[in-house]
């Protein structure tokens, strides 16, 4: 195993952060420290197979589309399966790590056929001989008034004749319970904001289709919701901001650390970070209280 000196220098000047992503800013709410390794550090992760399924049920759903919308069927889409994971093995060959002690290959067909599951549960969520997407996997990107960049990728977007937008995410795993639903939610409020700034439209209805539990549910924004969300990233920002200049990156442990690929780096398990490849302000405070940051909620 490689010491974090060595990992510090392999990972050479490190990465100064630019801009925002739903996924990065949840990292940074659940712990600065993952937001430094993933952003700053940019250690690598071992994939698994929940989210690498999910990868590829996303890749079906978005090649579905290419057919005549008579042919976008349960078994069309099912067929697509087994060439959207050839694509996927082509683009990063480090996913066949899943499946390299799979040697009568049972596991790896048990795994494709829960993919094949999770598609053919779409059908019953949704109807998409009836739907024309506007765009799929569509890469977005707006730079605030502050100066703050917001990017990220959306499944799908709906255009109504009427011209009303809706913001639609798939997930493969199961639907929260109410009162933790707000995490989802976030994402696609901040989706809803960045199309709102560079659209000038507020999207008609943000819709989550959880594959897993086979629950959709909705939410319709209006303004004042993304507006709390842009104070809340404006917030989150300074204290990347802050942390990123004075190099203290604070763990914060929770029950979701032993999911973390980290934890031989981490002082709470004992670990040592890496060097920090960045230079550290000499005017930022260790009192600052980044890491302790708690926006308000939405």
């Amino acid at each position: 195993m490689r010491t974090s000196e060595q990992v510090g220098r392999a990972k050479g000047a490190g990465a100064v952060p630019m801009s925002l992503s739903p996924s990065r800013a949840s990292d940074f709410m659940q712990c600065p420290l993952l937001y430094r390794f993933r952003v700053i550090d940019r250690l690598p992760e071992k994939p698994s197979e929940a989210a690498t399924r999910g990868t590829l049920v996303h890749a079906v759903l978005e090649r579905l589309f290419d057919a005549p919308a008579v042919e976008r069927t349960p078994p069309r889409a099912k067929s697509l399966v087994p060439g959207q994971w050839d694509r996927l093995l082509k683009g990063r060959p480090e996913l066949g790590e899943l499946f390299a002690e799979d040697e009568g290959g049972d596991r790896l067909a048990r795994w494709l056929g829960e993919a094949e599951a999770l598609v053919e549960r779409w059908f019953s969520l949704e109807d998409p001989t009836r739907l024309e997407p506007a765009e799929r996997e569509m890469f977005v990107e707006a730079e605030l008034d502050s100066g703050l960049r917001l990017r990220g990728v959306i499944d799908r977007v709906d255009v109504a004749p009427t011209g009303e937008v809706r913001i639609v995410d798939y997930k493969t795993g199961k639907a929260p319970r109410p009162e933790y639903s707000e995490g989802a939610l976030f994402q696609m409020k901040f989706y809803a904001l960045v199309i709102w700034r560079l659209k000038k439209v507020v999207p008609r209805r943000l819709q989550l289709v959880y594959l897993g539990s086979g629950d959709v549910v909705t939410y319709d924004p209006v303004p004042s919701d993304l507006e709390r969300v842009e104070r809340k990233l404006l917030a989150l920002w300074e204290a990347i901001r802050l942390a990123t200049e004075s190099g203290e990156w604070r763990p914060r442990p929770t029950k979701l650390c032993g999911w973390c690929d980290h934890q031989a780096f981490c002082p709470e398990f004992g670990g040592t970070p890496p060097v920090y490849p960045l230079s550290v302000s000499p005017a930022a405070s260790a009192d600052s209280g980044q890491g302790r940051m708690d926006p308000d909620p939405m």
